[in-house]
């Protein structure tokens, strides 16, 4: 989203000498692939730190830098261009993901969140190639899922889309909360839960479970839930939902349902699609019952 320096300043409470007026077009935390116009973020990683690139991205059109307020600005970078936020853990990072939050409030559309322990990305394709039929959608890039991914798929949305279909990954508890806290979600998508990423939770898959499960809970009170109801902990997710969750899958007790699935070599797949008392055939292009699961969410 296009915004003015003096707006962004505003809204992740940093200082400095900018121009308050120059506007920043897009928005990066990767020296290497800036834009002119870019406003560049210099988040720590694990290996790198993006203070060590802010002249670099300057020289390379950026119209900006998010730096934190004790970094010893070397004197070959403009400290005209730098906004600088309150010194704490990952301070620049927190400030790109409160200026993604202020984004999606002042954007105020429907947002879908998508998890899932395998095939999130091609359900999140699924689910938006649905709605850009009718929508102007924007989706996740790639499989940009994390806590620095999110936050920048929210930074592109623009007044012109109409809904945002965005792909929400985890490795540790309450990662899905912090990112639905930045995206608030409107639907929920979750696709499955399966055991991967098992060294960070105790308790196995049903610590995963209830990681998945911070999707739905984020919801508003007025939020859907699209929930997989042939898999043994997502089909517990709508509890006390009512109407609001709605099932797929392949048996009687989802609401939109995939009869007489048949593989068709390299023709991919072809099913019955079952909802609403009627039916109607649908092909699919790629091999496995798997992605029949997918195509069902974006049904």
């Amino acid at each position: 989203m296009k915004l003015t320096l003096g707006q962004i300043a505003d809204w992740i409470h940093a200082e400095g000498d900018f121009d308050d007026d120059a506007v920043a077009y897009g928005y990066s935390i990767d020296s290497r692939t800036i834009s002119a116009g870019d406003l560049f973020f210099a988040v720590k990683g694990e290996r790198l730190d993006g203070h060590d690139f802010v002249e670099t991205a300057l020289k390379d059109g950026a119209v900006a830098a998010v730096v934190s307020m004790h970094w010893v600005v070397p004197a070959t970078v403009d400290q005209g261009k730098l906004l600088r936020v309150p010194e704490g853990e990952d301070c620049v990072l927190a400030a790109m993901q409160k200026l993604a939050t202020a984004v999606r409030r002042h954007w105020r559309k429907p947002v879908i969140g998508i998890t899932g322990s395998a095939g999130k990305t091609t359900t999140k394709e699924a689910v938006a190639a649905v709605l850009g039929a009718k929508f102007k959608v924007l989706k996740s890039a790639g499989n940009l899922n994390n806590n620095f991914g999110v936050p920048l798929q929210v930074l592109r949305l623009e007044p012109e889309h109409e809904i945002a279909v965005l792909e929400m990954g985890m490795n540790h508890a309450g990662e899905i909360a912090l990112l639905a806290k930045i995206a608030e979600p409107d639907w929920a998508v979750v696709s499955n839960v399966a055991p991967v990423h098992l060294e960070y939770f105790p308790d196995g898959i049903a610590g995963i479970a209830r990681a998945k499960y911070e999707l739905v809970e984020a919801l508003p009170t007025d939020g859907i839930a699209i929930l997989n109801a042939d898999d043994e902990y997502v089909c517990t997710f709508g509890k006390g939902m009512g109407s609001r969750a709605v099932f797929y899958g392949m048996g009687e007790t989802a609401a939109v349902r995939a009869e007489n699935v048949h593989e068709a070599g390299e023709e991919g797949m072809s099913f019955t699609v079952a909802a609403g008392g009627e039916r109607a055939e649908a092909k699919l292009a790629l091999l496995g019952r798997h992605n029949v699961y997918n195509a069902l969410a974006g049904i």
